[in-house]
């Protein structure tokens, strides 16, 4: 082995150094448990040949001791992480060391790499100041999956050549410098300390769309974006141009297809006749799949209508397998949208009449904005018999849903009643008509007619999350809030707009949607269980708290510039908090008593106002929770540690303090049901504004004949809907793989990876 020779970076060759490598190994490991200097060493020599250049004994250290991460050995993630942490800066930089931030920032913006308004809004004194706040070494408690989740899609690099030029403590002050640069310039060096120490520590999560974009000539940072498409053909010739702008952007669709009339129905008095809803689809399934999203995720889109559409037997088997391409649009995912008297119809064993929205004259936009009327038209139009229509049993419609669910996954369910009825909205003149990508977000729109439509309105969410297992103490929560609230908002006016609707929903709105990562951990580290009833108290304080600070931080903020100019338009503005509005059938699962002084929050509200008509949404956060070495969103995890598939390989994770806490994290396929984890999502509910990405879980191992029973899955559906619950995002089935495998596809590829 001595005699091999090694090819450099420079192309200069040499006799390979053992105690070099011996030496970056040793190193590597400094502080960490459970690891072996020898056995890495010994997995990567016997993978070394004549001539290999350095760069490939590199990688090979780097997957050696990647391929040692198991439940045993765990620390092997935080080795595996530094050499990868080495080698990353080596090609970044040519050495260990990052330079000096002004000499990098100045470097990448004659490159055309990082936006030149750094240079124009900070001085070369300050630009020190800010290298001073850097903490390079924290670096290195990066986990091994999070290393290679920053390389694959947040690092600035040429996606081509996969040359990178940066390292990721760059980006946290970055990030940081680019949102609060429009602040006084006291003030703003204290914020962008205390912000990069939150980030960089962890405390706070932020989205992909971020991480990878600001510091960066592109300007789009919004996660979700959703498009209401009317029935006509500019709208939805519009709504397909809106949704290439926003794909090309690194965005996550929802798109609003419900009002398109169904097959046959007339048009023109009658001239010709409609060709119905899916060859539109399969238009928006065109604009989807037109941009790869810079290479950082491939887009996506989740359509949404009503289970009353005429056509709705035709749409709900559009992903499914089986038929031709002519009547299936499988690369969509699907929303499929019901109310109360759907649920009732179901409960009495009635039936369901199908209609075409454009021969039932108000009917579709009551279905959101007015659940009385909607049933009072509902039954004046069932019993018109000059009205198209078609009538199924209730239970068989709710079973062809519940079948296509099961089998596809990505049939969502939004509760569109409880979306307007406890929402930051006043569903009388701002209704919430669909979700997005991920079935979090709840927000109004109004469907475009053309590409530059001045009364129409796409809403943008801009996602953060606070990472619970980070959090000593509630308490913090106030600072993490101001923090969180201030830097989105200030995003807000920083990036571009390519489409005016989106411009001036933004500026009306001012919509933001935090979330959580690390749950998992958080109920592990309190001894607590989803399935038990055991985490209902702490998730409801919890989360009280969340929404009670970041709303306290909106209404400081508010104090400071102003409410947002739509602030008449939500619920908040009437004095009418998300504790008000909430399904009461949560307080016979948890106590309703609260901890902090909302009387006082309601007063400001309402003499101050919100600078933004939300604040909360639950997020699947896949990506994002890897970076933090923290569980997924509020998901419990299938293995103790996860083996994910990525364009990058296998990446292995340890859950945290797993050595410690075994015996207290609940595996996702040994919750009994989804009775503990509906409940909680319930809990959640009752304080966040917007919506959940809540899925489904079942093992078809616990029923008899190893098939799920459709009573049970139904069961759960209505359970969610007494709970409240918005809207339900993934059905998983348990397939007999090992159950450390986990989907690398979150958001169906989309951009609500936060």
């Amino acid at each position: 082995m001595s005699t091999l020779t090694v090819t450099k970076r420079n192309g200069t060759t040499e006799n390979i150094n053992l105690e070099k490598i011996h030496k970056v190994i040793a190193w590597a490991s400094e502080g960490l448990d459970n690891v072996s200097v020898s056995q890495v060493e010994l997995k990567a020599r016997i993978q070394f040949f004549e001539g290999i250049r350095t760069t490939d004994i590199h990688e090979t250290l780097i997957k050696s001791a990647a391929d040692l991460i198991s439940e045993s050995t765990p620390d092997y993630q935080y080795l595996a992480a530094r050499l990868a942490i080495f080698h990353l800066r080596k090609k970044a930089f040519g050495d260990f060391e990052p330079p000096h931030l002004f000499q990098h920032v100045s470097k990448l913006v004659q490159q055309k790499r990082y936006d030149s308004q750094l240079l124009e809004n900070y001085t070369e004194e300050e630009f020190d100041t800010l290298n001073s706040f850097i903490d390079h070494s924290r670096d290195m408690d990066f986990s091994y999956a999070a290393v290679k989740q920053l390389e694959g899609k947040y690092l600035v690099q040429n996606r081509v050549t996969g040359e990178i030029y940066e390292s990721p403590q760059f980006i946290y002050i970055l990030v940081a410098a680019c949102l609060f640069a429009n602040y006084d310039k006291v003030e703003r060096l204290n914020l962008i300390r205390r912000f990069y120490d939150a980030v960089s520590k962890f405390k706070i999560s932020l989205p992909t769309p971020i991480m990878s974009g600001i510091r960066t000539p592109t300007r789009q940072f919004s996660s979700c974006v959703l498009i209401e498409c009317g029935d006509s053909l500019d709208s939805i010739n519009a709504t397909s141009s809106a949704i290439v702008k926003y794909v090309s952007q690194r965005a996550g669709i929802g798109v609003n297809a419900g009002a398109i009339r169904a097959l046959g129905s007339p048009i023109r008095g009658g001239e010709a006749f409609h060709t119905g809803c899916i060859p539109f689809y399969k238009h928006f399934q065109t604009a989807v799949k037109s941009c790869s999203q810079g290479g950082v995720r491939g887009g996506a889109a989740t359509v949404f209508y009503p289970i009353w559409h005429l056509e709705v037997e035709s749409l709900l088997v559009l992903k499914n397998n089986r038929g031709v391409e002519e009547n299936r649009v499988r690369h969509l995912d699907y929303g499929v949208q019901f109310n109360r008297l759907m649920y009732q119809r179901l409960i009495k064993g009635g039936n369901i009449t199908l209609f075409s929205p454009s021969d039932v004259p108000g009917l579709y936009d009551a279905f959101f904005a007015d659940q009385e009327e909607f049933e009072r038209l509902y039954h004046l139009y069932e019993q018109d018999s000059s009205i198209r229509k078609q009538t199924i049993k209730a239970t068989e419609l709710f079973t062809l849903f519940a079948s296509e669910r099961a089998s596809t996954g990505r049939i969502y369910l939004q509760n569109v009643d409880h979306c307007n009825t406890h929402s930051p909205f006043d569903p009388k003149v701002a209704p919430v008509k669909q979700s997005n990508l991920c079935l979090e977000i709840a927000l109004p729109t109004k469907p475009l007619n053309k590409i530059d439509d001045p009364d129409g309105e796409i809403a943008l969410c801009t996602l953060s999350a606070f990472n619970l297992g980070a959090l000593n103490s509630l308490d913090e929560l106030e600072e993490l809030s101001e923090l969180i609230v201030r830097a989105l908002d200030s995003l807000l006016d920083y990036q571009n707009y390519p489409i005016p609707a989106a411009q001036r929903a933004t500026e009306l709105r001012r919509t933001l949607g935090v979330g959580v990562i690390n749950y998992a951990y958080y109920l592990a580290k309190n001894g607590v269980k989803y399935s038990d009833g055991s985490a209902n108290a702490l998730t409801h304080k919890t989360f009280e708290a969340i929404q009670y600070f970041l709303l306290k931080a909106s209404n400081k903020l508010a104090k400071e510039f102003g409410p947002c100019l739509a602030f008449d338009e939500t619920s908040y503005s009437k004095g009418i908090l998300p504790i008000d509005s909430y399904k009461k059938e949560i307080d016979k699962v948890v106590s309703n008593e609260l901890f902090y002084d909302w009387e006082s929050l309601r007063a400001d509200i309402v003499e101050h106002g919100l600078r933004n008509s939300t604040l909360t949404a639950l997020m699947p956060s896949e990506t994002s929770s890897q970076i933090s070495n923290a569980t997924n969103g509020i998901e419990p995890p299938r293995g103790f540690v996860s083996i994910k598939a990525s364009k990058d390989g296998i990446l292995k994770q340890v859950v945290p303090e797993f050595e410690r806490l075994k015996a207290d994290y609940e595996l996702l396929w040994t919750i009994p049901s989804n009775d503990g984890y509906l409940q909680l999502v319930g809990i959640m509910q009752k304080f966040v504004d917007q919506a959940i990405s809540a899925n489904t879980n079942y093992d078809p191992q616990k029923f008899e004949a190893q098939k799920v029973p459709m009573k049970v899955i139904l069961k759960d559906l209505l359970t969610a809907y007494k709970l409240g619950v918005k809207t339900l995002y993934y059905h998983n089935t348990r397939d007999g793989a090992d159950d450390k495998q986990e989907d690398m596809d979150d958001c169906a590829g989309g951009a609500c990876k936060i």
